[in-house]
């Protein structure tokens, strides 16, 4: 049970060119993103895989020289709505790493579109125009 609590499937951190010198770094596991960066003031961030909505990767000319990229990761979240993946190694391979974890857990956990969209009351829907023509 241990090993199922813990288990990392990636993990990467920011790269200078191809150097993994920073202080960032990124997991995923147990069905979420962790991203902790700095060195003295270190913040810890953590985001459920199911709540990414949205992955765009970017290569410039210097991150297809050296192997790396970045990846955008929109997320239905209270904090930016937008997470970095700055930098990482194989981007190609981890973005497709990503968007089929996305798609496992929403599937498991069931999740559907008013989770991200609200479950607003819509003026179209047919009942309402039913219940508008008594009152008219």
């Amino acid at each position: 049970m241990a090993d199922t609590i813990n288990k990392i499937d990636w993990h990467d951190r920011k790269h200078f060119m191809w150097f993994p010198f920073s202080f960032t770094v990124y997991e995923v596991g147990n069905e979420r993103l962790y991203q902790k960066t700095g060195l003295f003031n270190t913040k810890y961030d953590e985001v459920l895989l199911y709540r990414i909505m949205d992955l765009t990767l970017q290569r410039t000319f210097l991150q297809k020289l050296f192997g790396t990229g970045t990846l955008i990761l929109k997320c239905k979240v209270d904090s930016s709505g937008e997470i970095e993946l700055k930098n990482i190694k194989n981007p190609i391979e981890v973005k497709n790493m990503l968007s089929n974890m996305i798609e496992e857990v929403r599937e498991k956990r069931r999740v559907v579109g008013k989770e991200f969209y609200g479950n607003e009351f819509s003026m179209h829907d047919e009942d309402c125009c039913d219940d508008m023509d008594d009152i008219r």
